[in-house]
């Protein structure tokens, strides 16, 4: 009983951290997408909304992309796993 006591208060403060560690990330990420926007903004003309946001969306694509990559490498693994089909 016990044991199981014990392995519970572990899963509870493994998933504390990581809820932690996620909101950190998505504070960081926020920021970012600010700091990001206020850039385009400041070099795209008044009034060019589809235009800006477009081009927000491909830097930031480009961006996760490239972080994902170099993410993969650092952890040994590959980017995207393959899938195979068995016919």
């Amino acid at each position: 009983m016990k044991e199981k006591t014990e392995e519970v208060k572990t899963q509870v403060a493994q998933t504390i951290s990581t809820l932690m560690t996620v909101a950190f990330g998505l504070i960081a990420a926020l920021a970012w997408n600010d700091a990001i926007k206020a850039i385009i903004l400041q070099y795209m003309p008044k009034g060019s909304g589809i235009t800006g946001l477009l081009i927000y969306a491909v830097i930031i694509t480009i961006i996760a992309v490239v972080a994902t990559i170099i993410i993969a490498r650092a952890l040994g693994k590959p980017p995207v796993q393959e899938v195979r089909i068995v016919e």
